[in-house]
């Protein structure tokens, strides 16, 4: 979070908040009974990209449902869009990211009980 200005702070806390509502208004269903959930998002100083971090439940499942978000980043953009409009002059174009984590933090565990 370094170098983040508020403004990007902002916008990006927004961003998360509704991708989030989005994502999770398409069901586990529509991702293999995966639980998804935006676990944060960061912003370039324009504005203009948005990388977001999510997390996966099951682990396993997560190619396959990254796959699945990647080939629908158009009308995810598209639905995130309506929202903001009125307070974002563009959207940003949206890149995801796995953010593993919970998986790091379970092999630690893991580790730490033997």
């Amino acid at each position: 979070m370094e170098g983040e200005s508020t403004r990007q702070l902002k916008v990006a806390k927004e961003l998360q908040r509704h991708l989030a509502e989005i994502i999770r208004s398409k069901g586990m269903a529509a991702f293999d009974g995966a639980l998804v959930t935006v676990s944060g998002v960061k912003i370039s100083p324009d504005l203009a990209v948005a990388r977001a971090y999510l997390s996966i439940f099951p682990s396993s499942k997560a190619p396959q449902v990254m796959k699945t978000i990647e080939e629908s980043s158009k009308s995810l953009r598209g639905e995130l869009g309506r929202i903001v409009a009125k307070q974002l002059r563009i959207v940003p174009e949206l890149i995801f990211t796995l953010d593993d984590s919970l998986d790091y933090v379970e092999r630690i565990d893991e580790l730490l009980k033997k």
